[in-house]
């Protein structure tokens, strides 16, 4: 005869310690996720900005070569970029850089200026002569290291 008081359930669920192992195993994941993915962000946020420094720069040019100089048109009207070259990036994604040109006669410079998420990243420029800087050390001025794109 089988005795009633003895419980032949099964367990269910899981026990507390193995709830906090899961728990730290998604602690450590997301600890060294996290840096990398925001790096990543960064990263193409000012890969877009330079593309729209490329575009800025192929306007310059046409501009140029209409008007025989970077500064102002024939009728003496300063140069201006058009609103789309305003901001990076030109979707509708928030804006993290400002595009701004200081032009000249003969030479102009481009320059993408962080704001919002980006900021403290560094400003990035692009010349006449398509010269390449972008501060990585955010000190205001690019030394003789920070002359062009690259991340590293």
């Amino acid at each position: 005869m089988r005795n009633s008081t003895v419980s032949t359930r099964t367990p269910q669920g899981f026990s507390l310690i193995e709830l906090m192992i899961v728990v730290a195993i998604i602690g450590v994941i997301s600890a060294v996720a996290y840096p990398s993915y925001s790096d990543h962000v960064t990263k193409s946020r000012r890969t877009d900005a330079q593309a729209v420094l490329m575009e800025a720069s192929q306007f310059m040019e046409r501009y140029y070569t209409e008007n025989n100089r970077y500064d102002h048109d024939t009728d003496g009207s300063a140069v201006e970029l058009p609103a789309i070259l305003r901001e990076s990036p030109r979707d509708s994604r928030a804006k993290v850089y400002d595009i701004a040109i200081a032009a000249t006669a003969a030479t102009y410079t481009l320059t993408a200026t962080p704001k919002n998420a980006q900021a403290g990243d560094g400003f990035i420029q692009l010349t006449n002569t398509f010269a390449k800087g972008w501060d990585r050390d955010n000190s205001g001025g690019l030394s003789a290291a920070e002359k062009s794109w690259s991340n590293h």
